[in-house]
């Protein structure tokens, strides 16, 4: 099985978002999952505009990229109630898929972690729900909410959100869907 960690995040630093998508790539690979972290801040996404000359390879390398796993777990801190802006504009660039066989990211299997402070990251994890839903793919019931105050305990993840990462881990792994 093969897993896309979707880091949307442009800190380039070693912050929260890098260090769970870190995380569940260890665990994806004690579980016997290839996976590869997609590090928004790494690729040089233009803002997306609908009347392009060319397309960038940044772009390009995002969408083969994206294509190729079928399971995702996609990473955002909250932000005014939703997600990043640099990783919404990322996702307004599977555009360029919707005449593929299988458009955008049809049939593909994505949960969702977000944070923020306070009780508030599920708004994060809706919008990103809706999103899902219009490209075609598919949202993993389970998802993980966190209260960035309690993610930490003594310089590592707290063990209920190691538990919950496990979780959303094995959930990925195991689900299928039915195409009649």
């Amino acid at each position: 099985m093969k897993v896309l960690i979707f880091n949307g995040t442009l800190n380039k630093s070693n912050d929260t978002s890098q260090e769970i998508a870190n995380y569940l790539k260890e665990y994806l690979l004690q579980l016997g999952a290839t996976s590869v972290i997609f590090n928004l801040s790494e690729y040089d996404i233009p803002f997306f505009e609908e009347d392009f000359s060319e397309v960038p390879d940044s772009v390009t390398k995002m969408l083969q990229v994206f294509k190729e796993y079928d399971r995702h777990i996609w990473l955002s801190p909250l932000y005014h109630g939703g997600m990043v802006g640099a990783m919404k504009n990322c996702l307004d660039w599977l555009i360029l898929s919707s005449k593929d066989e299988n458009p955008y990211l049809t049939h593909k299997i994505i949960a969702f972690i977000c944070w923020g402070y306070g009780a508030n990251a599920s708004t994060g994890i809706d919008s990103l729900r809706n999103i899902v839903a219009t490209l075609r793919a598919w949202a993993l019931p389970y998802s993980v909410p966190i209260a960035r105050e309690y993610l930490y305990e003594e310089d590592r993840f707290s063990i209920i959100y190691e538990e919950k990462f496990q979780r959303i881990s094995e959930l990925l792994l195991r689900s299928q869907i039915t195409i009649a």
